[in-house]
């Protein structure tokens, strides 16, 4: 009989102490406020690639259209946001106090009743988590109900995405349209602008990072993991052994979208800003790419690969603006074809192991001859 895997082993724990100390120490202490707010920018990235790899890695599920659910939870922090600085006071200027500016030069003169929720902070942090939640559940038993799977799910998916953007853009009174909700200020009368906030910020967004790699991981170390790898695998097999594979996917599916909705919301936080450009086509490929780089099969490995994408991005773009994006794509294609596990196949398959065999010859004592002959007899049989 098989083993079921334990929650959190050795590995997993060592894996995520070294995860929180480079997130927590190492690059606080390393890096400028400057540095280190783009690193806070960076890792909300991460959220929707660590969706992805449950959703993709072990549901076999690609979704091309994860910045809709990245862009739900940024929109939603950022209407509060506005909302706080459109007080009366502060706009008093315009022609209709108490609304965003963009509403005002859109001749809107009474804020919209979707907006009206957005007053409140815990209901702002329940629809953040509800509303993808909500989108996904609708997105995944209108497909997968009906089979629908594979390269047609992906395309629906990439199709969303682009339909959202041109419903961004296309309702500017009531969205910022191209411009996006800009200039926030306060969270709670605390002014989120200045490098103090930053820095708290960071700290909040990896925090909620770590908790979401727990979550993953547990997932990943249930029974529900282990029957998303099956329905990768042979998904008539399991449909077969009475589960319904539907439920498992849009599961999965809603709880991708949430991981990504949340990504959005710190996002909002940490840069002070949410726009269009972070809702279609491209951002959502992109989430895909960082995925892929890291592993699609490991939880940390997405964080690992976002970060050193988006490095190379930010210091590649400066050089070579008009290839980035050639670069960003022949990056994918390499490593679909050459490294398919990404950095954390590369990390199991050459580093551990070189490690793990250093540890163990370390472990031998000299002293003891039966070890000694054992390590003569290993080093004669290489």
């Amino acid at each position: 009989m098989t083993r079921a895997p334990s929650f959190l082993d050795r590995k997993d724990l060592l894996a995520l102490a070294a995860l929180a100390i480079v997130l927590i120490a190492v690059f606080p202490l390393a890096l400028d406020g400057f540095r280190l707010n783009l690193v806070g920018k960076y890792l909300t990235y991460a959220f929707p690639a660590i969706g992805l790899v449950l959703c993709w890695g072990y549901g076999g599920i690609l979704s091309l259209g994860q910045g809709l659910f990245f862009a739900l939870g940024g929109y939603g922090m950022a209407m509060y946001l506005k909302l706080e600085a459109s007080s009366v006071e502060n706009t008093k200027i315009q022609s209709t106090p108490g609304i965003p500016d963009f509403m005002d030069w859109n001749q809107i003169t009474e804020l919209p009743y979707f907006w009206q929720p957005f007053h409140s902070f815990p209901l702002t942090l329940i629809l953040i988590v509800l509303a993808p939640a909500l989108l996904a559940f609708i997105i995944g038993a209108a497909m997968f109900k009906r089979r629908v799977s594979g390269v047609y799910f992906a395309i629906i998916t990439q199709a969303l995405a682009a339909i959202a953007t041109i419903l961004i853009i296309g309702q500017q009174g009531y969205t910022g349209g191209v411009n996006g909700i800009t200039d926030l200020r306060t969270l709670h009368g605390w002014d989120i602008r200045t490098d103090q906030a930053k820095f708290i910020l960071y700290f909040v967004n990896a925090a909620l990072l770590i908790g979401v790699v727990v979550a993953a991981m547990f997932v990943r170390d249930s029974k529900l993991g282990r029957i998303l790898v099956a329905m990768r695998e042979r998904e008539d097999r399991v449909r077969f052994s009475g589960y319904s594979v539907a439920n498992f996917q849009i599961f999965v599916f809603c709880l991708a979208g949430v991981f990504a909705a949340i990504g959005g919301a710190m996002f909002t936080l940490q840069v002070g800003f949410m726009s269009p450009s972070l809702v279609g086509i491209v951002p959502s490929i992109e989430m895909v790419i960082f995925t892929a780089v890291g592993g699609r099969l490991s939880i940390l490995g997405a964080i690992y690969g976002t970060l050193a994408v988006n490095f190379a991005k930010t210091s590649l773009s400066e050089s070579f603006p008009e290839l980035w994006l050639l670069g960003l794509g022949g990056l994918f294609i390499a490593v679909v074809a050459f490294f398919p596990n990404g950095l954390a196949g590369l990390w199991r398959d050459y580093v551990q192991p070189t490690i793990d065999k250093a540890l163990k010859l370390r472990s031998v004592d000299p002293a003891d001859p039966a070890a000694e002959v054992a390590k003569q007899a290993a080093a004669a049989a290489e």
